[in-house]
């Protein structure tokens, strides 16, 4: 079990007091205010929300003391990006815009080579930059990962998920599949994803549920996942009764990530979209009616880190001087791509165009355990520590979640 930490001590202090000063109030041993008078509360303000809270606990097995230059840990997350080939052109990916990396499909013994060197993996996350059907060997790698009692999951746009491919993964043994939708509207879905496609997504959906409802399965566990943009969160109630409509109880909502390092960035990779910095009354009514919706369907609505909708997207960095600091992945997870790469997270390729600076190293060239504590890699654990973190972490837990 792991022991708080101190920053976890704090939080759980707090909310005792806060709990304690309501029951004074209730109790009549607190002055109430009067009519149109602001109640000052005589204690501090909440604490930012543990960002411990609703994560599996392969990504947090570590406290914030040990972290420093030197991992002491193998990662037990670790992503795998199986193909960097993708079927559409979503506006919000660096790869529909430019190269960073070779077209490379992960071969079986390329992707054996990768997992073998990850003895206390514990959850795999099969994609990257790239649509994960389109590696034939997918399920082949899921069944290897399980007998090893491994979590596995990805993402997907869905578009692929023919019955077939829906048989295959449920045979596998794979414990979760996230699908992107990033609009409920058809249009709105164009848009975004560059390719008209909904309705394909909505009927593969659909025949999926039906599907392990016939063979009485509840595994891989469905969610369909938005990525929050001025351009569609009015139809996230719509996507809600969507999600109904197909079978699917869980939805997400997530922050967009994008260029910071771009004066003007391609497609809608830029700030002007997000709704970070601009959540407004229209996005605020956006949620909560979906939130009402959600409740009467019977639908789980959360954002990205177990976080609830609005809390993620209205959080602001007067809150934390220094949020990248409660980041754990250099320390518990590893991200590898198909051509080897080893880079410090998944957020990173989209945060930045400097992707030189994102490779640790090669694992095809160099064994994993002796890039993971080499140079790079210490060198960026040591500035993301500081005041002063690495380009691609300067908005992470700011301007996206952790």
């Amino acid at each position: 079990m792991r022991l708080l930490s101190h920053q976890g001590m704090l939080f759980l202090c707090n909310k005792l007091l806060v709990h304690l000063q309501c029951n004074r109030i209730k109790f009549g041993m607190v002055d109430t205010p009067k009519k149109n008078q602001r109640m000052i509360s005589p204690i501090a303000p909440p604490l930012p929300r543990d960002p411990y809270d609703g994560l599996p606990p392969a990504y947090t097995f570590i406290t914030f003391e040990e972290r420093a230059e030197i991992a002491n840990h193998s990662p037990r997350v670790v992503f795998i990006e199986v193909t960097n080939h993708c079927n559409l052109l979503c506006q919000t990916c660096p790869r529909t815009f430019i190269s960073y990396e070779k077209a490379q499909t992960l071969s079986w013994d390329n992707f054996l080579k990768i997992a073998e060197q990850f003895p206390e993996m514990q959850r795999a996350v099969l994609h990257g930059i790239g649509e994960p059907l389109m590696n034939k060997d997918l399920a082949r790698m899921i069944e290897y990962l399980k007998a090893r009692h491994v979590t596995v999951l990805f993402n997907s746009n869905a578009t692929l998920l023919t019955e077939e491919w829906g048989r295959k993964l449920i045979v596998s043994g794979l414990d979760e599949i996230r699908c992107s939708i990033d609009g409920a509207n058809p249009k709105t879905y164009a848009l975004i994803r560059g390719a008209p496609l909904l309705h394909k997504i909505v009927a593969n959906l659909k025949r999926f549920t039906e599907l392990q409802r016939e063979l009485g399965v509840s595994k891989p566990r469905v969610s369909i996942w938005m990525t929050g943009m001025r351009e569609n969160i009015d139809e996230l109630p719509a996507l809600v009764r969507l999600a109904d409509q197909v079978g699917v109880r869980e939805v997400y909502v997530q922050r967009m990530v994008y260029y910071l390092d771009h004066a003007i960035a391609p497609g809608l990779m830029e700030q002007g979209h997000a709704l970070y910095d601009d959540f407004d009354e229209r996005a605020d009514h956006a949620v909560s009616e979906a939130e009402i919706v959600a409740r009467a369907l019977g639908i789980t609505l959360k954002a990205s880190g177990g976080m609830d909708p609005r809390s993620s997207l209205e959080q602001r960095q007067a809150h934390d001087a220094r949020p990248w600091s409660a980041c754990l992945r250099p320390w518990t997870t590893a991200y590898v791509t198909a051509n080897g790469n080893c880079l410090p997270c998944c957020i990173s390729p989209f945060a930045t165009t400097d992707y030189e600076s994102l490779k640790m190293g090669n694992l095809f060239e160099n064994k994993f355990v002796d890039i993971w504590n080499q140079d790079k890699y210490r060198d960026w654990r040591k500035e993301l520590l500081s005041d002063k973190p690495p380009a691609p972490c300067r908005g992470c837990g700011v301007h996206w979640s952790l």
